[in-house]
């Protein structure tokens, strides 16, 4: 990954600034509505929308109401971010948001809230519909896109919610509390990832404490971290009405309190720098800011202008529709369906009333919807399609209205040569503001399921839903099961020509789908009590934790069919000549009879004797390649040496230890077609070692392992007689048993071959020995 070298000079003042007054620059840091900033001096106002898959737009000119998620200006509904990750596309993603952006420079729209990078901790999270996936680099790869689609468009993006924003229970007041190395390695890569490479002009904080320090005010991780550590340039804003404290905040580094307040907390700003408690430069340094984003998003666009093309957006909300369904499960070749011949049931209300988007701030209304019913009914060329919807989607119905529903639907399908049985999710089960319960359908599907498969065992499952649901052990029973997420306004058609073959199924899961939910890394330390969610699992989250446990799965992350089959062959793996990258080579062929787009995702593997507890495997790159029947591709996949690295605290940072790591190709997290082995020299140690370290930290140092055996063979050439400490090291159990002790202990022995008086010469002797290795390795 290319990372932009940061700029850590102190903000420019913007143009006027010295004229204006504390005031004048309070009243910029706040919101002047609800989606509007202040326009101040030569500072102009700023227009926010709601968008990570389409603008939530005010039907009238001017500011919208926060809390009305329904009535809203048509815009076109991309496919979510629970489905856009599973295409696996950063192409797609960039297009569809150079969509997103074309509409919002329409609307006058400056700044659009999203992508949402949040990892999935839990298959519970009643927003994961907003989120791409349980991995921080494919969340990076398809956030990053979406960052440059949107800016290089003439619209800012705002990077959300940072950080560790993993839950919806109890959102605006928990605290997560996270150990620094599962922080770094699993919810900030994303963001800084991001950061580094595409430049988002805004990241918003998020609701929840971090640690117990709420993120508007946390300077650590808004100042210390976001702008000192990665580079970032823009302007933090703060999460919808997340601001408790608003003068600490503006210390900390957040720049933006949205919304606005009607000037109450402006007035506390100037009233903390009359009084010194914040000072003039830091207030001017978050002007600063504002001012640079301003430039940035009323800048003319380069791009087209004139009307915006509605119906080819539509048509590439379908194009990314089809790229996101994931074909979990088809055996017997059930799918593609003949459009030309038979009887197809089409059986669920979802399928004539489809879910394409979930609930709260995000919604959109559509420019248009297709309905998969009806684009099945159109796609047909001689199939007969027949449609009973078998259950309600909101309400409960009465016993006998259900049964009647029911028994329909049986009736239809017994009659059919093929089902397609449409199920999943109502809105009501997820939604912004509050979790899921549990994983499984709701009861009246699942009893009709059973119906269903009894009377036709030539079954489609077709699945709506924000979140993953529980699909074992009725998966079992059919032959076929497709994942269809929440689609957008184009997921009908899109669904359609998938199902009829028009074009074949590419979608992989950026998510596991446990067997139970008990399965999941989380389970045990999700949603927290009395305000704090303790992060128990560690750097275990996802596909980390099952793959270490040796967990059976539903179905694995990475996993998705095709109508066709791939083999891979002869993967090597290499160190590039330039920038430290690592390059894997790997033949795919197409063994099938139809075309088809193959995922190829490259994993490593820590060496054996990592110090540190690793996964089995990690994702380091993925590739899409395209084949025809029989053709053969070498697919490269490249990435950084400083990926290998895991987070350690006591080396201060990333650190890629030496030794011999497993590089794997393979089709899923569970699918590994093949492996190859890969040699690394580690980075030099930068521990500083004392006394409070343990013989066996000692040891396994790389400077001060040999230093400390030679000072112990200068000891015992010093002695007379038995030398009890030589003995103790040459044992292999008494090795073990000193391992754990602090050397400052060990040498308090009268055995010891090094005495106490010794120890600060010799620690000194290792940090003088560090700095010529450190500066070796990076020359």
């Amino acid at each position: 990954m290319t990372q932009h070298t940061p700029d850590l000079s102190t903000p420019k003042a913007p143009p006027g600034a010295a004229v204006l007054t504390t005031a004048q620059k309070a009243a910029l840091t706040s919101g002047a509505g609800d989606f509007v900033t202040e326009a101040v001096g030569d500072v102009p106002a700023l227009s926010l929308s709601d968008g990570p898959h389409g603008l939530r737009l005010p039907k009238a000119a001017g500011d919208g109401g926060q809390l009305d998620l329904h009535s809203a200006a048509p815009a076109t509904c991309f496919p979510p971010a629970v489905a856009l990750g599973s295409s696996w596309d950063p192409g797609l993603a960039e297009r569809v948001a150079a969509a997103i952006a074309a509409e919002a420079r329409s609307h006058g729209v400056h700044v659009v809230l999203g992508p949402g990078i949040n990892i999935k901790r839990s298959p519970l999270c009643g927003r994961n519909f907003e989120y791409f996936s349980e991995d921080p680099l494919l969340t990076a790869e398809i956030g990053g896109a979406m960052v440059r689609g949107l800016q290089d468009a003439g619209v800012g993006a705002c990077l959300k919610h940072y950080a560790a924003n993993n839950q919806e229970t109890d959102r605006m007041r928990v605290s997560a509390d996270v150990d620094e190395r599962p922080l770094r390695e699993i919810y900030l890569r994303a963001f800084e990832l991001i950061v580094r490479r595409d430049r988002p002009w805004s990241v918003m904080a998020a609701y929840n404490a971090l640690n117990g320090v709420p993120l508007s005010e946390n300077r650590r991780l808004l100042t210390d971290v976001l702008r000192g550590e990665w580079g970032f340039d823009g302007v933090v804003m703060s999460d919808w009405g997340a601001v408790r404290d608003r003068v600490a905040a503006l210390r900390a580094g957040l720049d933006l309190q949205m919304p606005g307040t009607g000037g109450r907390t402006d007035r506390e700003v100037v009233t903390a720098v009359e009084n010194g408690d914040v000072s003039a430069e830091e207030l001017d340094a978050a002007v600063a800011r504002l001012a640079l984003l301003a430039r940035r998003a009323t800048t003319p666009a380069a791009g087209p202008s004139g009307p915006v093309p509605y119906e080819e957006h539509h048509l590439l909300a379908r194009e990314a529709a089809e790229r996101c369904v994931v074909l979990l499960k088809n055996d017997g070749d059930v799918l593609p369906l003949d459009p030309a011949a038979g009887t197809l049931a089409v059986i669920g209300e979802l399928a004539r009333s489809p879910r394409f988007q979930g609930a709260g701030s995000s919604q959109v209304t559509p420019t248009r919807l297709d309905t998969p019913l009806e684009c099945l009914r159109e796609s047909a060329d001689g199939a007969r399609v027949e449609f009973a919807a078998g259950y309600r989607i909101s309400g409960e119905p009465d016993a006998a209205e259900h049964e009647e529903l029911a028994a329909r639907a049986e009736h239809l399908a017994a009659g059919a040569d093929t089902v397609l049985l449409f199920l999943g999710l109502p809105a009501q089960d997820e939604s912004e503001g509050f979790d899921r319960d549990h994983l499984d359908l709701p009861g009246a599907q699942l009893a009709l399921l059973d119906r269903i498969v009894a009377a036709n065992p030539r079954t489609v499952v077709v699945l709506s839903n924000g979140g993953v649901v529980r699909t074992a052990p009725w998966h079992e029973r059919v032959p076929a099961l497709v994942e269809g997420w929440l689609l957008g306004q184009g997921g009908g058609s899109a669904l359609a020509r998938l199902l009829y073959g028009h074009t074949a199924p590419s979608g992989r899961l950026a998510e596991t789908i446990p067997l139970r939910l008990q399965d999941s890394p989380s389970y045990l330390s999700f949603p927290g009590e009395e305000g704090h969610v303790r992060y128990g699992e560690g750097v275990f989250v996802g596909y980390r934790g099952h793959d270490r446990r040796g967990d059976d799965v539903a179905f694995p992350f990475g996993h998705g069919l095709s109508y066709t089959t791939f083999s891979y062959d002869g993967l090597t793996v290499r160190p590039s000549e330039r920038d430290r990258q690592i390059e894997a080579r790997v033949t795919v062929t197409n063994t099938g009879t139809r075309s088809g787009r193959e995922i190829v995702q490259i994993y490593s593997g820590g060496p054996g004797d990592s110090a540190a507890a690793r996964p089995v495997r990690e994702l380091r790159g993925f590739a899409a390649v395209d084949l025809a029947p029989g053709e053969s591709r070498e697919v490269l996949v490249t990435f950084d040496r400083a990926d290998l690295a895991h987070y350690s605290e006591r080396e201060g940072g990333w650190h890629v230890e030496g030794g011999t790591y497993v590089i794997e190709a393979g089709a899923s997290s569970r699918d590994i077609r093949c492996g190859a082995q890969l040699v690394v020299d580690g980075d030099p140690s930068g521990i500083r070692l004392s006394g409070r370290h343990t013989l066996g930290e000692w040891l396994a140092h790389p400077v001060g392992g040999p230093l400390l055996l030679e000072a112990f063979a200068r000891g015992r050439a010093g002695r007379s007689g038995t030398d009890a400490g030589a003995g103790a090291l040459a044992d292999p159990v008494m090795r073990r048993f000193l391992a754990g002790m602090p050397l400052e202990v060990i040498a308090e022995f009268p055995q010891s071959p090094v005495p106490l008086s010794q120890l600060p010469a010799l620690c000194e002797q290792v940090a003088g020995a560090m700095v010529p290795a450190a500066e070796a390795a990076q020359g």
